[in-house]
């Protein structure tokens, strides 16, 4: 049977052996908790908190601050020690509540959680806003945002992006391998919210112990679809999630919902399962602790603000010194200079490498070779955009269709003149974006 995939796309040494076969470990952070208020796309969230207050494990901390945001709730036990503006492992320094870990991770009175059957859309949709959900695969988007769309009569499809094609990244496949009822559960609770929706688990074809145990976890679930996917980098891609999955096409001016979709990852389908049916917000991240700089690469469950150097710690310290460090994976992921940044709701790995292959690559002229165009899953011209960007060219950028680059980085892992394409593309879709906004 013919694998599901795009056109386009690379085959990066995906590192993966050094920790998939790592179960998940619980880490209890000791040092001080920061929750940056911006940790989602939309408006920042509100403290409700102040110095000196004290707080308990699940406390709301920070309410949402618009319809477009998501709370924030604490994960220790211990005393507001400042609101005060912290780095986070883009180098932005962002408004954050810091709290002194007493070390005694005291918990809130959980209220009762209510019989599922008798709760309505709202009710569900309410327990996901309240939790805190975002999409925990990158983008940070508010998942009740994402489960009201316009129209919901015309959601065909709710996709679980299993994919986890990005490198080194583990964190995904041990979730679907450790907590797979939580994982069809969630998928089951997304189904309740649309009369139409059908579930599909779109798993990469490197994981075929995760593609066996859910197929025949789903065996019986006549609304649930278990597909396979060809390994290839961005399959997780949303685009081109839905296009191997479907074969619906959106572009840049399209949501998914547009195409009768609506694409969570495996993270976030589990905060629903733990949010709607156990009434638990979010607090908790699946981080890949990984490189060969690490002595020993690890899946941690962290809770939310924990200091990324505890985790350095906790698995094993750096075997060597290490050249690059990286938040997340290394296509997409941000590369840091400061291990003092905390765990934020969006953070999937900590990538550790002994050398820095990137800045030791010496750019030369292009060679007109078109690597980058068979490469682009975007199907753009990225040696073209990456010219007219480095020469402020705005509009005729958006003219040859930059605004649809997703920003995979496979044309410029392909570039056999090592130019930094995707950086440059990146700068100015991200200047055309704002001007399109205003």
């Amino acid at each position: 049977m013919a694998r599901m995939t795009f056109v386009g796309g690379v085959h990066p040494y995906d590192g993966k052996e050094l920790s998939k076969a790592k179960r998940i470990r619980d880490y209890e952070p000791v040092g001080d908790m920061v929750y940056p208020l911006s940790q989602h796309i939309g408006a920042p969230a509100k403290a409700l908190v102040k110095k000196g207050d004290r707080v308990l494990v699940g406390q709301m901390i920070a309410e949402a601050g618009g319809f477009v945001s998501a709370p924030i709730c604490s994960t220790v036990s211990g005393t507001v020690k400042a609101i005060e503006k912290h780095r986070v492992v883009t180098g932005e320094e962002k408004e954050s509540i810091i709290i002194e870990n007493d070390g005694l991770f005291e918990e809130i009175d959980w209220p009762e959680v209510p019989d599922f059957e008798s709760l309505t859309r709202e009710d569900k949709i309410k327990m996901i806003a309240d939790a805190g959900i975002i999409g925990m695969g990158g983008a940070g988007f508010p998942t009740s945002v994402k489960l009201q769309p316009k129209e919901p009569d015309k959601i065909d499809y709710i996709i679980v992006n299993c994919a986890e094609c990005e490198p080194y990244l583990t964190s995904d496949y041990r979730k679907m391998l450790e907590e797979p009822e939580k994982l069809i559960g969630g998928l089951k609770v997304s189904l309740s919210l649309f009369d139409n929706a059908r579930g599909i688990l779109a798993i990469e074809d490197n994981k075929p112990d995760c593609i066996e145990k859910l197929k025949k976890m789903t065996a019986d679930e006549p609304k649930i679809t278990v597909k396979a996917l060809k390994t290839k980098y961005p399959q997780g891609s949303e685009r081109h999630l839905i296009y191997a999955t479907t074969g619906r096409a959106i572009n840049s001016k399209m949501l998914p919902a547009d195409a009768g979709c609506i694409v969570n990852n495996v993270d976030t389908v589990i905060a629903i399962y733990n949010a709607v049916i156990e009434g638990r917000p979010l607090m908790y991240r699946i981080v890949t602790v990984t490189g060969d700089a690490i002595n020993n690469p690890c899946n941690f469950r962290v809770r939310i603000g924990t200091n990324y150097s505890e985790l350095i710690e906790a698995a094993g310290g750096f075997s060597k010194k290490p050249e690059k460090i990286i938040s997340g994976g290394p296509m997409m992921g941000f590369a840091i200079f400061d291990l003092d940044v905390p765990i934020t709701k969006a953070s999937s790995a900590l990538l550790c490498l002994s050398k820095d292959e990137v800045s030791s690559s010496e750019p030369s002229a292009c060679i007109n070779c078109g690597r980058c165009v068979e490469a682009c899953p975007g199907r753009v011209v990225p040696k073209l955009l990456a010219e007219l960007a480095d020469r402020h060219d705005e509009e005729n950028f958006v003219r040859l269709n930059g605004l649809e680059c997703c920003e995979c980085g496979s044309c410029s892992y392909v570039c056999p003149a090592k130019r930094q394409l995707t950086h440059s593309i990146k700068s100015m879709r991200k200047i055309a974006l704002s001007h399109k906004k205003k």
